[in-house]
């Protein structure tokens, strides 16, 4: 089994746990490396359920601060094991997860190790399944069996965030439009109805759309509707009798998921319109006292966060939640993923000076 040294730099661990594979689905290696890691602190209270580790302090602090991060990547592509380089005289670590977000993780991990008296009780949170279907999320299936562990006055997700605070996140809705037709031979077309050329109004609609930017508690999200992947037919001389377009809706957090459904279904209207896959997203949570003195600590101005995290998790269950972490969002599931080294120092110091 994989073993973590704690006493390692945060960037060595991140070397460490970019190298043990763990692509969703394969996540238990890493969960188990982690679980060893962490039992062996007398002072965290350490419990798993699955792959997802939680580990609290109990110091009977005034306040409680939740920390978490996703241990599951998407899929490697010739992008492990990791290696330094440096482009324009800066040093990075380039690899599958060193975004997203495993730089975040290993941050998590040396400072479980080394805040042994923090200024709030922490609870560490490492969790599976994060870039699947929200359903199979550890965060998920944790909160269904022991929501009392997300009991906290502010909480921080690591998705990367080039080291800035990124407040609450849009929501994320996937539907498929579908289609039909009757089937034919191509060579007598016009016996059928093919479903594909039925899909040209989807298309259309999707082409014509303006997504709106939103202001919400000082933070501008923008939005987005767009075709991600279509598919029809069953050979090349066979006219279609049916075609589904996956379509995504990122949306403001000033929608809740049955806003965002219903603009979709009106977008699309007169179609078939099944949703697939629906995830609120979270208001910036900024105004908690703890956040404000989070943000004056780390000295970062906030921005907002367009891709959906697990804060949103957090803020369902009325905790104030934020994204701090290493790395360039827009490098996320890039092959060419890579964290600039001092990104990685920057946001443990940050987080080590506010707790300590």
């Amino acid at each position: 089994m994989p073993q973590l040294d704690l006493t390692d730099t945060a960037i060595d661990l991140t070397r460490t746990i970019c190298d043990i594979p763990s692509v969703s689905d394969d996540e238990t290696p890493l969960a188990d490396a982690i679980h060893e890691a962490v039992s062996s602190l007398p002072h965290l209270e350490v419990e798993r359920f699955g792959d997802t580790i939680v580990a609290r302090t109990a110091l009977g602090r005034a306040q409680r601060v939740a920390i978490a991060g996703h241990i599951d990547t998407v899929p490697i592509n010739g992008n492990v094991p990791t290696r330094d380089i440096e482009i324009d005289g800066e040093a990075f670590l380039w690899g599958r997860g060193t975004v997203d977000m495993k730089a975040g993780v290993a941050v998590q991990l040396k400072l479980a190790h080394d805040l042994v008296t923090p200024r709030a009780d922490i609870t560490w949170m490492w969790y599976d399944h994060e870039e699947v279907d929200a359903d199979r999320n550890g965060l998920t299936r944790l909160a269904l069996a022991r929501p009392d562990l997300f009991a906290a006055d502010f909480a921080i997700l690591g998705e990367p965030s080039n080291g800035q605070v990124e407040g609450g996140c849009n929501g994320n809705l996937r539907v498929l439009v579908r289609t039909a037709g009757v089937r034919a031979h191509s060579a007598r077309a016009w016996i059928g109805e093919n479903a594909i050329h039925k899909a040209a109004p989807v298309l259309a609609r999707l082409a014509e759309y303006r997504p709106r930017d939103i202001e919400v508690d000082g933070l501008v999200y923008r939005e987005g509707l767009n075709a991600v992947r279509i598919s029809g037919g069953i050979a090349g001389n066979v006219i279609p009798d049916a075609c589904v377009i996956e379509v995504n809706y990122r949306f403001a957090p000033s929608r809740d998921a049955e806003e965002a459904e219903r603009h979709v279904r009106d977008v699309f209207a007169g179609f078939d319109v099944e949703v697939v896959d629906i995830a609120a997203g979270a208001r910036p949570g900024l105004d908690a006292p703890l956040a404000q003195e989070f943000v004056a600590a780390v000295g970062a101005e906030p921005r907002p966060k367009y891709g959906w995290t697990d804060v949103a998790r957090f803020s369902s269950m009325g905790v104030p939640a934020v994204n701090y972490g290493p790395g360039d969002p827009h490098l996320a599931h890039h092959d060419e993923e890579r964290v600039p080294l001092a990104q990685i120092i920057e946001v443990e110091r940050g987080l080590r000076a506010w707790l300590s």
